[in-house]
C-alpha cells in the first residue's frame, strides 16, 4: 500500500514537473495535450496542486467532453473557483452528460440559473431519479447511489435479456450483474454478466439468479458501505429501501472515494482541518480559518500553564523539577494518543461498540499499567543517575506511572464520551487529551515533588 502511495506521489509530481517546463515555455498546444492526455480524476490532482492563476489557465485548456467529469474530482473550494470562471453555457454543457450521482454531488455548487437549464434538459424520468438521490443525505447510501439501473424479470429467457441490452445499446459502466426484480419493482436477486454470456440463452434467468452478497438500505451510512464492500469482495451492490423495493445501485469507484475522502477527513480534522479546502488559498483567508482551532489549543495550554504557575515555588526551588517534567507530560500524551487512535479507528471500522468497549477499556488500561510500571523504573533510574537524589526518582516513576494509566483511560473513554456528545472524535480527541494529560502529569510530578522534596 505504501509502495503503490508512493508511485501516485511520484506521477503527480512529474505531471508537475512537466506541466511546470510547458507552462514556462509558452507552448499551449503542449500544455493541452498533456492536461488531456490524463483521466478526469489526474487533471483534478494537478489543478489542486497548482496555484490559482496557474490553475485557470490550464483549465481553460481541458477539453470540453472533460469539463463536467473533472469539477465532481476536485474539492468544492477549488470547485467554485473554476465554475466562477465559467459562463452558464459552458457549466450548462459540462454537466449535462454526468450520471445522475455524480451531478447530485455538485448541483448545489452550480448557479440557480444553470441548474435550471440542467433540469429543463432532462426528460422527467431522470428529473424525478435526481431528486429522489438529493432527498437522502450525502453520506449515505442514498446519496452514494445512481439510480439509473437495468432491471430485468426473473420469467424471460437469457436469450431475451441478450436482445434486450442490445437493443438498448449503451450499458452502466462497471456492470458486473443485473438485478432480477418483480412486477412492482421489489428486488429479487441479481445475475451475473458471467452466467449471462456463458449459459444456454434457452435457460430462464430464474434457475441463474441468486441473492446478492450484501443488499444495501438506502440509509446506510457510507463508512458502512464501505466496510460491506470490503467484506463482501463487492463490485457493486443493490440499493433498496425499507419495503425492498429497488432504488439504484452502489459501484466500487463511489466506494474508493468513501474511503479516500474518510481517510482525507480523518488526518486533517485532527489538526482542525477541512479536506474541500484550497491548499493554495488567499493567506488572510487560510489563516482565518486556523484561528478557531488554535484559539482551542491556547485555551488548554493556558489551563496547563494556570496549573503549573500555582506550583511555581517548587520550580524555584527545585531545579531538576523544571527539566524533568516534560517527560512526564510527553511519555503520557503518547501513552493517550495510542489508545485514542486505536480506539477512533475501533469505532469508525465497527471493531468497537457499546458491547466490547467496556473489554477495550480494561484491557488498555492493563497495556498502561504495563507500560507505566516498565518506564517508570527506567525514567526513575536516569532522574536518580543525574541528580543523584532517590526521592527525585520516586516521584518521577510515580509521576510517569499515573500518566501513562491516566493517558489510556483517556484515550479510551474520550471519544465515546465525544460520539455521545454528537462531536467528532477525530477532531477534539487530541486537543482534550493533551489537556488532561498535561494538568495530570504537571499535578503527578510537580505535587508529589511539593509534597515530598521540600518536606526532606
Amino acid at each position: 500500500m505504501a509502495m503503490r502511495d508512493n508511485q501516485l506521489e511520484e506521477k503527480t509530481a512529474r505531471h508537475l514537473e512537466s506541466l511546470s517546463e510547458a507552462l514556462g515555455s509558452g507552448t499551449k498546444s503542449r500544455v493541452r495535450k498533456l492536461v488531456n492526455s490524463l483521466s478526469a480524476a489526474e487533471i483534478g490532482d494537478l489543478l489542486e496542486s497548482l496555484q490559482p492563476a496557474k490553475r485557470l489557465a490550464v483549465w481553460e485548456l481541458v477539453d470540453t467532453e472533460l469539463d463536467g467529469e473533472v469539477l465532481v474530482e476536485v474539492n468544492d473550494e477549488v470547485r467554485a473557483g473554476l465554475i466562477r470562471d465559467m459562463s452558464p453555457e459552458e457549466l450548462v454543457i459540462a454537466v449535462g452528460e454526468l450520471d445522475l450521482d455524480d451531478l447530485a454531488d455538485i448541483l448545489d455548487d452550480l448557479p440557480d440559473a444553470v441548474i435550471r437549464e440542467v433540469l429543463l434538459s432532462m426528460d422527467r424520468q431522470d428529473r424525478e431519479r435526481l431528486e429522489q438521490v438529493l432527498s437522502y443525505p450525502e453520506d449515505s447510501a442514498g446519496g452514494l447511489m445512481d439510480p439509473d439501473v437495468i432491471t430485468i424479470r426473473a420469467d424471460v429467457s437469457l436469450d431475451v435479456v441478450l436482445r434486450y441490452l442490445r437493443m438498448r445499446g449503451e450499458l452502466p459502466r462497471i456492470l458486473d450483474c443485473l438485478f432480477v426484480v418483480n412486477r412492482s419493482g421489489y428486488y429479487l436477486g441479481d445475475l451475473k454478466l458471467s452466467d449471462l454470456l456463458t449459459c444456454d440463452p434457452s435457460r430462464p434467468v430464474t434457475e441463474l439468479m441468486q441473492p446478492a452478497p450484501s443488499v444495501i438500505p438506502v440509509d446506510m451510512p457510507a463508512g458502512q458501505v464501505a466496510t460491506e464492500f470490503e467484506h463482501h469482495d463487492l463490485v457493486s451492490a443493490p440499493v433498496v429501501d425499507i419495503t425492498n423495493r429497488l432504488l439504484g445501485r452502489i459501484t466500487i469507484d463511489d466506494v474508493v472515494d468513501v474511503i479516500r475522502d474518510e481517510a482525507e477527513h480523518s488526518v486533517l480534522t485532527m489538526a482542525g482541518l477541512d479536506e474541500e479546502d484550497d491548499i493554495f488559498a488567499p493567506v488572510a483567508q487560510s489563516a482565518l480559518r486556523r484561528w478557531v482551532w488554535l484559539g482551542v489549543n491556547l485555551i488548554t495550554a493556558l489551563m496547563a500553564a494556570m496549573v503549573l504557575y500555582a506550583f511555581e515555588p517548587t520550580l524555584d526551588k527545585i531545579v531538576a523539577t523544571a527539566v524533568l517534567f516534560p517527560i512526564v507530560m510527553s511519555m503520557g500524551g503518547i501513552a493517550g494518543t495510542q489508545t485514542l487512535t486505536l480506539m477512533i479507528r475501533g469505532m469508525a471500522t465497527g471493531q468497537v461498540s457499546a458491547l466490547n468497549a467496556p473489554a477495550m477499556l480494561r484491557k488498555e488500561l492493563a497495556v498502561g499499567l504495563l507500560n507505566g510500571l516498565v518506564f517508570s523504573l527506567v525514567v526513575s533510574a536516569i532522574a536518580w543517575y543525574w541528580y543523584g537524589d532517590v526521592h527525585l526518582g520516586m516521584v518521577m516513576a510515580v509521576a510517569i506511572m499515573v500518566n501513562l494509566v491516566v493517558g489510556a483511560l483517556a484515550g479510551a473513554l474520550l471519544p465515546v464520551i465525544l460520539k455521545r456528545m454528537s462531536i467528532d472524535p477525530a477532531l477534539a480527541g487530541g486537543v482534550v487529551l493533551t489537556t488532561v494529560t498535561d494538568v495530570v502529569g504537571i499535578l503527578a510530578f510537580v505535587g508529589l515533588a511539593t509534597w515530598l522534596l521540600l518536606s526532606h
